[in-house]
Formats: C-alpha cells, sequence, structure tokens
C-alpha cells in the first residue's frame, strides 16, 4: 500500500512538470520550426547510422551472407573481440599511437609557440613555414613519407649510407620494431603546427602587466613562466591535448595509406582494423562491435573536452 501511494505521489509531482514541458515546447514552436530541418538532417545523417550500427553489432554477418539475412548472436561479437589476441594488439598499438603523437605533438607545438611568441626578424616567415605541414593533405604527406621511409629509393636510408652510417638502408616502414614509431613521427610533424597554432593564441591572453610585476620582483624566465604563463595556458592547454586525443584515437589516413596495418599488424589500429574487417573481410558483424566501443570511448573523451569548454566559459563569465 506504502509503494503504490509513493509511486502515485511521485507521478502527481511529475505531471505538472510535463505540462510545463509540453507548454513551453507549444509556445515556442515556431522556433522549433526553423530548427526542424536541420534536426532532420541529423537524424538520418548522424542518429540512423549510429543505431544501425548498434544493432548490427548484434548480429553475425558471415561473407557469403546478405545483410537481410544476417543471423541474431547476441553479445557473440563482443566477446570474440576481447578474447580475440589480434584485439590486444590493436589496443596496445592505438595507446602508444595516440599517447605518443599527442604528448609528442602537444610538446613540440607549444615550444614553438613560445619560440615565436617572441619578436624578432623572419618570425613571419618562420610561422608560415611551421604551419605547411598542417596544411598539405593528409594523403599527399603520406605518400611522400612512404617514399622517404622506402627501403631501396628513400632519402633517409641514402643519406645514412652515404655517411656511412648505415651499411645499408634501414626499413622504417617495412619491420615490426620501427613501424609504429616511423609513423607516429610522421603524425607528429602533420600535428604539432596546430598545437602550436592553438598554444599562440593562448599566449596572447596572458596579461603583460603580471609577467613585468613578477621580473620587477625578481622572477627569472622559469619562474615566470611556471608561475604566470602557464596557469593561464590550463584551459587551452587542456582543450589542445582532448582534440589531438580524439584526432589521433580515430586516426586513419597515415597508418593505411603508408602501410595498410602491416607488416603484421604491427601498424593497425583501432580505426584502420574496423576498416579491414568491414570493407577488406565483410566481416561487418564484428566491426560494428569495434566502432560502438570506439564510439564509447570517443564520447568520453567528448564528455572531458564539453566539461573543459564549459570551464573556460563559467571562467570567463565570472571575470
Amino acid at each position: 500500500m506504502t509503494i503504490l501511494t509513493g509511486k502515485a505521489e511521485v507521478s502527481r509531482r511529475l505531471r505538472p512538470h510535463r505540462s510545463r514541458v509540453l507548454r513551453k515546447v507549444w509556445e515556442h514552436r515556431a522556433d522549433y520550426a526553423y530548427v526542424l530541418p536541420a534536426i532532420a538532417v541529423m537524424l538520418i545523417v548522424i542518429a540512423y547510422p549510429i543505431y544501425y550500427t548498434i544493432e548490427l553489432s548484434f548480429f553475425n554477418t558471415p561473407p557469403g551472407l546478405q545483410l537481410r539475412d544476417k543471423i541474431f548472436v547476441g553479445l557473440d561479437n563482443y566477446t570474440a573481440i576481447l578474447k580475440s589476441p589480434v584485439f590486444w594488439t590493436v589496443t596496445s598499438n592505438t595507446l602508444i599511437w595516440t599517447a605518443g603523437s599527442t604528448f609528442i605533438s602537444f610538446v613540440l607545438g607549444f615550444a614553438c609557440a613560445l619560440a615565436l611568441h617572441r619578436d624578432f626578424a623572419g618570425r613571419a616567415i618562420l610561422r608560415a613555414i611551421l604551419i605547411i605541414p598542417w596544411v598539405i593533405s593528409a594523403v599527399a604527406a603520406s605518400y611522400i613519407w612512404k617514399w622517404i621511409y622506402h627501403s631501396d629509393f628513400g632519402i633517409i636510408g641514402s643519406v645514412l649510407v652515404g655517411l656511412g652510417l648505415s651499411d645499408r638502408p634501414p626499413n622504417f616502414i617495412d619491420s615490426v620494431s620501427t613501424v609504429l614509431p616511423s609513423l607516429i613521427v610522421v603524425n607528429i610533424w602533420r600535428e604539432f603546427p596546430f598545437a602550436m597554432i592553438m598554444m599562440m593564441a593562448g599566449l596572447q591572453t596572458v596579461p603583460d602587466q603580471l609577467l613585468r610585476a613578477a621580473k620587477v620582483d625578481g622572477a627569472n624566465a622559469w619562474q615566470r613562466f611556471w608561475h604566470v604563463t602557464f596557469p593561464h595556458l590550463r584551459n587551452v592547454s587542456t582543450v589542445t591535448i582532448l582534440l589531438l586525443a580524439v584526432a589521433n584515437f580515430n586516426s586513419f589516413i597515415i597508418p593505411w595509406i603508408m602501410t595498410g596495418g602491416g607488416p603484421s599488424n604491427a601498424s593497425h589500429i583501432w580505426i584502420t582494423h574496423i576498416y579491414e574487417l568491414a570493407f577488406g573481410r565483410q566481416r561487418w558483424g564484428v566491426a560494428s562491435a569495434y566502432s560502438v566501443l570506439l564510439f564509447l570511448i570517443l564520447m568520453s573523451l567528448g564528455y572531458f573536452y564539453v566539461r573543459a569548454l564549459s570551464g573556460n566559459d563559467q571562467k570567463d563569465g565570472s571575470q
């Protein structure tokens, strides 16, 4: 009797709230009509593919079977993924790829931003040169670096042999032990200008008055950076790192074009492995299960990104 009374009380309290929400929606129906086309496009382009991928992850789709004849297997695709040794290899590669690319790109970009923040002759030219890797097409850059790393015709191997530093050109992307670091170098070369631009924008917000006051108080360059500059860059640093991490975790072009995941899965990361499963082996169910897991990881990173932006907005509003 007590439980029924409690449910009735909750229902009574929710009813006015629902009516208020419906009344507000009806009052602003003209406003919602303006955004209705955009909502419809989002549902078709974003919501439905997400729903269909989640649904497909619960089915088995053998290569010789049409999708309309798929077999329901429940969570078998997820358990098969977690039990597969390839999954742990790909996950390890993905973590190394993401952490290495994100950390070194951020540090290198931050260092370049600090160097370019000072006035010196040729600063604009140097800034334009450093931005070039970021504006070059990722596809073109991948093919260029593939030839640079080539074991027979690559310029790096030729220089090392010519200087007598190596007996023969090294196998940068043909060796299991060196392929992933070699790809990370290319990715860092591509991404550090983005971190540089973000940190240069952040450096513009550091108050000169505080820096001058700290210098008058006897603080050296390191103390001024650590106690004045860096605290003002904490929020933009967080946003930059999260954006780099999301981009690297979902990166596809460089590893796929340069190595295709080889040799022996040594350069496969999640997104390239998903592509190979789906379009190479036609294992749509397993690929969808991988995609759902990747989606959850990226959503978690997106949550922290939104929190970082919300923190910035609250800080700006309080000021």
